[in-house]
């Protein structure tokens, strides 16, 4: 019978014994405090500028949904012969109106009003101060007049 010989280690197991190097060697504290630190220092430069584009699309956003609702207003419009008024809202685009008799809707796709970007419902008003209807998303606070990063955003104000 022959002797079963243990197998000699690899080229790279006998480079590591021959320089001292072990194969459980990890990084060492300072190692992972440079960088930490140099992830630290991108975040701090990158974190600004994502955050910025970031309310800026929902300001697109928010006025790609406006000019939506003004298409939908308008062929409301040409099938009823007039806007829904301030108390019917914008949820005439979606349920037929009381008393609205050439309602061919719905003219929004799914089947409902949806919010604004931030969440708040959008406010209509028919007839408007600036046009036959006005509509207006107030930003991330939802109050009049909205905020620096995100003013209120309106159908008659063109961005």
């Amino acid at each position: 019978m022959k002797e079963l010989k243990t197998p000699k280690p690899s080229r790279i197991r006998a480079r590591r014994h021959r320089r001292g190097l072990g194969e459980d060697d990890g990084f060492t504290l300072v190692e992972i405090l440079v960088v930490i630190t140099i992830i630290g220092l991108i975040m701090g430069l990158v974190g600004p500028r994502v955050l910025n584009y970031l309310s800026q699309s929902k300001v697109k956003a928010a006025t790609i949904q406006i000019q939506s609702f003004a298409s939908s207003l308008d062929l409301y419009y040409l099938d009823a012969g007039r806007y829904p008024s301030t108390s019917e809202g914008l949820t005439a685009l979606v349920q037929r109106p009381a008393g609205a008799t050439a309602w061919n809707g719905p003219y929004l796709k799914n089947g409902n009003v949806p919010n604004d970007p931030w969440g708040h419902p959008y406010a209509y008003r028919s007839p408007g101060q600036h046009g036959p209807y006005d509509i207006v998303s107030n930003g991330p606070s939802g109050q009049d007049g909205g905020n620096a990063t995100a003013p209120t955003i309106t159908s008659w104000e063109k961005r």
